[in-house]
C-alpha cells in the first residue's frame, strides 16, 4: 500500500518547530515614570553642556546699558566667541567682576524649596543666571589701544579715530570725565551705554588704564541676542563707527 500523499500547502503539526512567543513589554505606571525621568535627565545633561561650552542666558541687573538693554532684559551669551582672539571693539560682553566693581549682593530668599530649585535650574542652564558677580558692558578698547576723552566735539577717541556713538543713552555725553589710557596686554576697556549711570572702566581706573581694564580671561561671552521681552527680540551687531578704528600701533 502506498504512503498517503500530502496536499501542496499543507503542514504537519509534528516535527515542525513553532516560533517562541515574545514576552509582552513591561508596561504600567512606573515604566512611564522611568521613561520620563530618563528623558528629563538627558535634557538636563544636554542643557548643562550647552550652558558650559556653547551659550548661557543672563538677565540684566541694572540700567547701565540703557537704552540698548534695560533692567530685567534676558540676553543669550555665546561662549563660542569668548577668548582673546574673538572679542572685538563694539561687542557687548558679559564678564565676571574682576574685583571691587560690584558691592556684595544678597539673593532674595524665596524659601528653601524655591531657592534650591532656582539654583539647580541656573546650574544646568535652564534658568538665566542671576549671580551677583557678572556685569555687562560694551568693549571700547582692545589690548594696546589708546582710548581718550574727548575731542573738540566731545567724542571718544580710539587710536586717534573719533567714535560717533549713536547707541549711548539719549542726552548723555560720551564721558563727563577726561582721560587718556593705553589698554594693557590681555585686557579690554569697557563702558556702559548709559554713560551717566555706569560704573565701568572709567570709575575703576587710577588714570593709567591698569586698574580699570578688565582681563580677557574674565570674559564669559559675547551677547548675541536679546531674548526677552519677546516684543524687544533683537540680534546684537557691532556699531558701524568701530569699523574705522585702526589697529593699535
Amino acid at each position: 500500500m502506498s504512503e498517503p500523499t500530502r496536499e501542496r500547502g499543507s503542514s504537519s503539526d509534528e516535527g515542525t518547530p513553532q516560533p517562541a512567543e515574545r514576552p509582552a513589554p513591561a508596561g504600567g505606571f512606573w515604566a512611564g515614570v522611568r521613561e520620563i525621568v530618563m528623558i528629563a535627565a538627558t535634557a538636563l545633561v544636554i542643557s548643562f553642556l550647552i550652558k558650559t561650552f556653547v551659550a548661557q542666558a543672563f538677565w540684566i541687573p541694572s540700567g547701565s546699558m540703557e537704552q540698548t538693554l534695560v533692567y530685567g532684559d534676558r540676553v543669550m551669551v555665546s561662549k563660542v566667541q569668548a577668548g582673546p582672539w574673538s572679542v572685538d571693539r563694539g561687542d557687548v560682553v558679559v564678564f565676571e567682576d574682576p574685583g571691587g566693581w560690584l558691592p556684595p549682593v544678597q539673593r532674595v530668599d524665596r524659601g528653601p524649596v524655591v531657592n534650591a530649585a532656582l539654583r539647580t535650574l541656573e546650574f544646568v542652564g535652564v534658568a538665566p543666571s542671576s549671580q551677583g558677580n557678572h556685569l555687562i558692558k560694551r568693549v571700547i578698547g582692545l589690548p594696546g589701544d589708546t582710548v581718550e576723552c574727548c575731542d573738540d566735539e566731545g567724542r571718544l577717541i580710539v587710536n586717534g579715530e573719533p567714535l560717533d556713538e549713536d547707541y549711548i543713552f539719549p542726552g548723555d555725553e560720551p564721558s563727563t570725565a577726561d582721560f587718556s589710557v593705553t589698554v594693557p596686554e590681555d585686557h579690554i576697556w569697557l563702558m556702559g551705554d548709559h554713560r551717566s549711570n555706569s560704573r565701568d572702566s572709567r570709575a575703576n581706573d587710577d588714570g593709567t588704564g591698569q586698574e580699570g581694564s578688565v582681563p580677557l580671561d574674565a570674559v564669559v561671552g559675547q551677547a548675541v541676542v536679546l531674548l526677552y521681552p519677546f516684543d524687544h527680540f533683537d540680534w546684537f551687531t557691532v556699531p558701524d563707527t568701530f569699523a574705522d578704528v585702526p589697529d593699535a600701533p
